[in-house]
């Protein structure tokens, strides 16, 4: 148990670093931690410095495995499930594919194309930026591991529950024509050796970090302002656990944004820390991640309104109680 909360609080929560920024702020910059613009400047460097190292190492590992599941793989392992339990493999594919919701619209095109059900690959559509292994690793670097579990079971179960009434809505008809037309070109996976997946692995890690690097210093950046300059007060009079609005708001200020998990983290982490209930901040985060707006414009190039429309109102709504359940609940994972 030792060693196990020794690697928790070394390797994920990075207590070394917070250690070192904190003797760098005091000692180098001559600032005290206590004060806001110490407090502001070690918030924001650990948290950026500790997100970047913790993505990079995790993004790597993830790309490498998920290297192994083009779309032609991934269809034919799916192949022999029906019902159900297709929706809950390709929601659980989703957490190995670290993308973000606009990332994800073209591998939603590969597997219609590569012959997945629609409902499938909307289940893989609500998971894959909602929950991947990496944010999992960063939430309970963040906040802790029944945190980090319970929202991946929830984002799975939304994901399940999402793809499953698409399917039995029968909206195949509702997706433009084009993106069943639209040919999967793959490398045969036995020409694909160790050091090519290495590169497809470095590669992907280089062009997430290039993709998210902004967010991220934006999202720590609000972060560190709401944390140490924004009084507690006035975040609880708008989003307080006792304010019955306080999970619709944060949803739909969140839908207009665009954003990573990896951006949204750091919000989150110092909303929960001004008094915000753990289902506000995390419905937050799930309608900046599932259902940015540059995303819903991206899907609706290949869906048509009805079925967009649906899916819009699923994640809303499935966002909306985990939210509630959430804060209801809160004092279990705190």
């Amino acid at each position: 148990m030792f060693i196990l909360e020794w690697l928790n609080d070394q390797l994920l929560k990075m207590n070394w670093l917070y250690d070192l920024i904190k003797g760098l702020v005091e000692n180098v910059f001559g600032l005290d931690l206590s004060d806001r613009l110490g407090g502001s400047l070690h918030f924001f460097i650990y948290d950026v410095i500790k997100i970047f190292i913790l993505l990079s190492v995790l993004i790597f590992v993830i790309s490498y495995i998920q290297s192994f599941f083009p779309p032609e793989r991934t269809r034919k392992i799916l192949g022999g499930h029906d019902g159900i339990t297709t929706n809950i493999l390709g929601a659980l594919l989703g957490t190995i594919t670290p993308f973000c919701s606009c990332s994800s619209i073209p591998l939603f095109i590969g597997f219609t194309s590569a012959g997945l059900p629609l409902g499938v690959t909307f289940s893989f559509l609500i998971s894959s930026p909602l929950v991947d292994l990496a944010s999992v690793l960063l939430l309970a670097s963040i906040f802790n591991w029944k945190i980090a579990i319970a929202y991946v079971i929830v984002g799975l179960v939304l994901a399940v529950i999402g793809g499953t009434i698409i399917s039995k809505s029968k909206m195949e008809k509702y997706v433009e024509p084009f993106v069943y037309g639209n040919k999967v070109m793959e490398l045969p996976q036995e020409e694909i050796t160790v050091k090519d997946r290495m590169l497809i692995a470095k590669d992907q890690v280089i062009e997430i970090v290039r993709r998210v690097w902004l967010y991220i210093l934006i999202g720590v950046g609000i972060g560190a302002l709401i944390h140490n300059w924004i009084p507690q007060e006035m975040i609880a009079a708008l989003l307080g656990q006792d304010k019955w609005y306080s999970v619709l708001i944060a949803t739909f200020v969140g839908v207009p944004m665009y954003a990573d998990i990896f951006g949204t983290l750091p919000i989150a982490e110092a909303l929960v820390g001004k008094g915000v209930g753990i289902g506000t901040a995390l419905a937050f985060m799930m309608a900046v991640t599932a259902l940015s707006l540059p995303s819903l414009i991206m899907l609706k190039k290949v869906v048509k309104t009805k079925l967009l429309v649906l899916f819009f109102t699923i994640v809303v709504v499935g966002i909306l109680i985990i939210g509630y359940t959430f804060n209801a609940l809160g004092f279990l994972f705190i």
